[in-house]
């Protein structure tokens, strides 16, 4: 895609309303809508943030549904993701008077529950948050009743991963350092 369509679109994107129960999302160079999430989805988030706010050595600082602009390659516009949850160190203030699509520079973990569509979840979404550098990337994946942690991003993925199936505990490496309790997501 030649510069001044990328921009067009990006301009388009940015400006777009989304229709009421949808949120949007542009991954290289697709749109992607998603209703809302169910009970069962938010349950998985809320259950992860509490423990991060009270098991984390380092104290972060979540946000739900935060834009991302993500390095994308092959000429296609800047990928806008929205993860289920973002979490950054409370120190580095990242949210403060953020835009609505923030760089993911000093973004230290994205998270992902299983939904509409769990295929971009488990591959597509994964790559965008490699390809932008995200150290961590954790995948709540209902539908196969396990968690896994990805981390090391390199081009395209990430070099290592790490899956328990819930009930088992998974490890959280450096900022966090703690093991989350999956049991609750049964």
């Amino acid at each position: 895609m030649d510069p001044y369509s990328q921009k067009l679109l990006l301009d388009w994107f940015v400006e777009l309303e989304t229709p009421l129960g949808f949120r949007a999302e542009l991954i290289e160079g697709e749109l992607y809508l998603n209703p809302l999430p169910n009970g069962g989805h938010e349950r998985c988030i809320s259950r992860t943030v509490r423990q991060v706010h009270l098991d984390s050595r380092t104290p972060m600082m979540f946000s739900a549904n935060k834009g991302l602009t993500l390095k994308n390659a092959d000429g296609r516009p800047q990928d806008h993701v929205i993860p289920d949850g973002t979490f950054v160190a409370r120190a580095d203030r990242l949210f403060r008077e953020a835009p609505p699509w923030m760089p993911s520079a000093g973004v230290r973990m994205v998270m992902e529950v299983t939904g509409h569509r769990p295929e971009n979840d488990r591959e597509v979404k994964r790559g965008c948050y490699a390809r932008g550098g995200i150290p961590l990337y954790l995948l709540i994946d209902r539908g196969a009743a396990q968690s896994t942690l990805f981390r090391d991003p390199w081009n395209d993925d990430y070099r290592e991963h790490h899956t328990r199936p819930f009930g088992k505990p998974l490890p959280l490496p450096t900022p966090f350092e703690f093991e989350l309790d999956t049991s609750d997501f049964l």
